[in-house]
């Protein structure tokens, strides 16, 4: 459906895409996360033709969109601030984009009740666009880009604006519409959580470029880089040297998962993976901070003379501050990652 070709973009000296090259199949939905400044909404613009490429090409359906404009890609586009028209009610925005493609009357009657249903709407055709909640104004903004039944999709940062238990909730709902519909979604977003519940896979970006590309598991079980590991909120990153199936480090030696590259490395260890001993059979460490998240309490140990360590426990089994503990490492929850260059 959509590939990118080597496709660079230059501001000046910044190169705000370096060599991309993406594709994605029909009905697939991929989400683009990186940091500010890592170039996905640069990517968003360059498909949709608001951006032109100094170099490469995007093909839709095989065909160079090279001097084809917005209006003739068949693209959809939906915006975080929804951009809905305020003098037109919900039924005129939803078949903006069914109008300007000449679209009969019946056709567009039809096909706007039709989508308010699919988007949890139904009758609000004559509602007036400030009368909605701004989750009511970002399903109308995501039935006025689906109307006209692009080829693709595309979001940038459709749910920022709403508060977490909304986008909680309508990320699901998204997921299930783009299954119902067959849809082609590129999304950007700087949210993992929203990416990793919306996406069949996630591509990661950083200063112009894919650090690592898969299955939302995939990215979360084995991140490709320290860069992609701290992205994701993974702070446990030290030095070390494995030999065997264990790993020399700070912390002391750390099992490793059979198979691991040996030699020098940066070596991540995951949370779950910092277990709780017995002071006298583990590394000690005291109990500096605990935070509860619900499901699991989250703990910062500060071992002797070695970085602060991230670990998680059940609630019945959280030490309190300034608490005395040992902990050992479980190879399932370690990566070996490649050193930074």
């Amino acid at each position: 459906m959509l590939r990118l070709d080597g496709v660079s973009v230059r501001f000046g000296k910044l190169a705000a895409l370096e060599s991309v090259d993406l594709a994605v199949a029909d009905h697939e939905i991929v989400c683009v996360l990186g940091p500010s400044g890592s170039g996905k909404s640069t990517l968003l613009r360059v498909v949709a033709g608001l951006q032109s490429a100094d170099a490469g090409r995007v093909l839709l359906d095989g065909r160079d969109q090279s001097g084809v404009p917005v209006h003739r890609r068949g693209v959809g586009l939906m915006f975080q601030d929804h951009q809905l028209f305020p003098q037109r009610d919900v039924g005129g925005n939803v078949a903006f984009g069914l109008r300007m493609r000449g679209a009969a009357r019946a056709e567009q009657v039809h096909r706007v009740d039709e989508l308010l249903d699919l988007v949890g709407l139904p009758g609000a055709q004559r509602r007036a666009i400030a009368t909605l909640s701004g989750g009511e104004q970002q399903r109308v903004a995501l039935a006025r880009a689906l109307a006209p039944q692009p080829k693709l999709l595309m979001l940038d940062e459709p749910l920022g604006q709403l508060d977490r238990t909304l986008r909680e909730r309508l990320v699901v709902e998204l997921r299930r519409l783009f299954g119902l519909l067959g849809t082609t979604v590129l999304a950007v977003t700087h949210d993992q959580g929203e990416a990793f519940a919306l996406a069949d896979r996630v591509v990661v970006m950083r200063d112009g470029r894919i650090a690592q590309t898969g299955t939302p598991l995939e990215v979360w079980q084995r991140p490709a880089s320290e860069f992609v590991a701290r992205f994701l909120g993974f702070d446990n990153v030290v030095p070390a040297t494995v030999t065997g199936e264990a790993a020399n480090t700070v912390w002391g030696k750390i099992p490793v998962p059979a198979g691991s590259p040996q030699g020098a490395c940066r070596l991540l260890v995951r949370p779950a993976g910092v277990r709780q001993v017995p002071v006298a059979d583990g590394l000690p460490c005291t109990v500096t901070a605990r935070t509860f998240r619900g499901n699991h309490v989250a703990l910062l140990l500060q071992p002797a003379g070695a970085p602060q360590l991230e670990a998680e426990c059940a609630l019945r089994d959280a030490p309190g501050e300034g608490a005395e503990v040992g902990v050992v490492f479980a190879a399932d929850d370690v990566v070996v990652l490649p050193e930074e260059r």
